[in-house]
């Protein structure tokens, strides 16, 4: 069997012969060499084998909670006219919000935009109107409640839908799961890999950790800008909200130490 080489520590009277042979061999010419108090030799022989390998695991989950982005859109001869329907529509829509029973902590107007109209036809780039649009989103939502916030918000005014999107209120018990899935993946493969070399795993000793995304969502509707609000209407009575399953993935690197 080979013998580990032993630590030493070299005592302070060798440190002083190496100063006194530093000294004689530089002359009176030059300073005294500089050397520290103890030297230490370290034990190159206790590395331990290593081998990185990543794992990764995937758990569905059904949402529970949605969250809509839609918006008012209003076109008017004057800015003055366009921006006091628009805010006729928004505060209709925001009554309509608060009436079915979301916080207003939940309603958030994320978003203006008064621009003018020109007719680019005529060649002198004239101001026809203006156009107006209000950006709301509305955050928390149960997802039983979801299909009549978007029906009555249109109703109340909004004729732009951008987007309906799911999540789940459990995605960190989810990802912990998935956490779990992908560290025994790791350590599965990890073991194959050793048992081919004629070796075990012994232990973990670094692990790092990634894709984590607690606002893991997906868009399952969206609609054009400029529909009028009775198609609108009428496309948002007849949507069904289906929220399917979010899927929660977790991604790891682990080091292995095999022996």
């Amino acid at each position: 069997m080979r013998q580990n080489k032993k630590r030493t520590i070299v005592t302070a009277g060798l440190t002083a012969a190496i100063a006194a042979a530093a000294i004689g061999a530089a002359g009176c010419s030059a300073a005294p060499a500089q050397v520290p108090d103890t030297i230490r030799v370290e034990n190159v022989d206790g590395a331990k084998d290593t081998i990185t390998v990543t794992g990764q695991e995937e758990v569905k989950v059904v949402p529970d909670m949605a969250q809509i982005e839609y918006a008012v859109y209003t076109q008017g001869d004057t800015a003055e006219a366009c921006q006091t329907e628009n805010a006729e529509h928004l505060n209709q829509t925001i009554e309509t919000l608060t009436g079915l029973g979301v916080e207003e902590t939940s309603i958030q107007t994320s978003a203006y935009s008064l621009n003018p109209i020109y007719d680019w036809n005529s060649g002198t780039q004239n101001i026809t109107g203006y156009e107006m649009t209000t950006r709301i989103t509305v955050s928390d939502i149960p997802i039983d409640q979801a299909g009549e916030i978007l029906s009555e918000s249109v109703i109340a005014g909004v004729n732009q839908v951008d987007s309906v999107s799911y999540f789940s209120s459990n995605y960190d018990a989810s990802y912990g799961e998935a956490l779990k899935g992908a560290i025994a993946m790791a350590q599965e493969k990890a073991q194959s890999i050793a048992e081919a070399s004629g070796k075990n795993v012994a232990g973990i000793s670094h692990v790092e950790e990634y894709g984590y995304n607690p606002q893991a969502r997906y868009s399952s509707y969206s609609g054009g800008a400029n529909k009028a609000v009775e198609e609108t209407a009428a496309a948002a009575m007849d949507m069904a909200v289906m929220p399917g399953e979010v899927s929660v993935e977790a991604q790891v690197s682990v080091e292995f130490v095999i022996e």
